[in-house]
């Protein structure tokens, strides 16, 4: 096959483009399927087998629904913000490693390049809400900043330790150091793969740190004012920030897709070690947002800076001492 050709395929199906939104709705199902388990209900039933084509459907439903702008909105960015979203994890999902150490794209310092995208992400969520001209939105967008501040650092120190560790500031270094000395998650890392996942559910806004979106305060944050297709983009655009988080949990705890593989089947058994990693993910994140009840953001704000950050410096020093022994 002729390499233009075969890039083309790989950027817009696999483990492109498509295979991101495809396996962005199965997560999903996995993720409510965990949540109702936890909370003794069925989950999704109805759309298909078990209920696995519920996300799919779901995001059907709301690109049929009506899509209404607010009077007082600013249009440009207001309509803009959902397609960015998207856009922003298709293109950063590029580094992510699902069938071998390297992703789409590698290069040295990828690593920094796949966390800033969280940080864009975020500063989405706040034009979104900012551009939407109403109080809850507004309130929320205000949210999800301090949220950042919150946990944008332990979420750097988490990452700080895996590259001292393993020597390597792309993922693909990463993932390959693993496949020859172990997981990183061994070790000090353990600590910060526990870091990590608690950023983690901050940065995705997930409950107990769904603080931007609090239904019972303030109607649904920043989202308040999104409806039909916008909507639907955004809910695809959050959908695929989960997978994309937990695959880069995959690549820098995990080991990435790399395992023990027949000689020759590696293009067929490393996307599965991804998959299964990846729901092992998924599935702790499902778990913390079924255990925890939401905390006020002065809570939360208090727990990232006063014990996270801490922590976390100490973890980076623990990696530092074993490095050197």
């Amino acid at each position: 096959m002729e390499p233009v050709l075969l890039s083309i395929i790989q950027t817009v199906v696999f483990p492109g483009f498509l295979f991101l939104i495809a396996i962005s709705f199965l997560y999903e199902w996995l993720d409510r399927k965990i949540y109702a388990w936890m909370q003794f209900r069925a989950g999704p039933v109805l759309a298909g087998p078990v209920g696995i084509l519920q996300p799919l459907a779901d995001f059907l439903k709301l690109m049929g629904k009506e899509d209404i702008t607010p009077a007082y909105a600013d249009r440009r960015i207001f309509g803009a913000v959902p397609i960015m979203m998207v856009a922003l994890i298709l293109t950063f999902w590029a580094v992510v490693p699902v069938t071998g150490p390297a992703g789409l794209v590698s290069f040295r310092g990828d690593v920094v390049f796949a966390v800033v995208s969280m940080t864009f992400f975020c500063m989405l969520v706040f034009l979104g809400g900012f551009s939407s001209a109403d109080r809850f939105s507004l309130l929320g967008a205000e949210r999800a900043v301090l949220q950042l501040l919150g946990f944008e650092i332990p979420l750097m120190l988490s990452l700080t330790g895996v590259c001292i560790h393993t020597g390597g500031l792309s993922l693909s270094e990463i993932v390959s150091w693993q496949a020859e000395n172990g997981w990183s998650l061994l070790g000090p890392q353990a600590i910060g793969f526990i870091i990590f996942l608690i950023a983690a559910q901050a940065e995705l806004e997930r409950i107990p740190f769904d603080i931007p979106e609090a239904e019972q305060e303030i109607v649904a944050g920043w989202l308040t004012e999104y409806s039909g297709r916008k909507l639907a983009l955004i809910r695809l655009a959050k959908d695929m920030e989960l997978v994309f988080v937990s695959g880069l949990a995959v690549a820098l705890f995990l080991g990435g897709p790399i395992g023990p593989s027949p000689a020759g089947l590696e293009w067929l058994v490393y996307p599965a070690y991804f998959m299964i990693k990846l729901a092992l993910v998924v599935s702790m994140l499902a778990f913390i947002r079924g255990l925890f009840a939401r905390v006020r953001i002065d809570q939360m704000v208090s727990f990232g800076l006063r014990y996270l950050v801490p922590i976390s410096l100490a973890q980076v020093a623990a990696t530092i001492l074993w490095r050197l022994v």
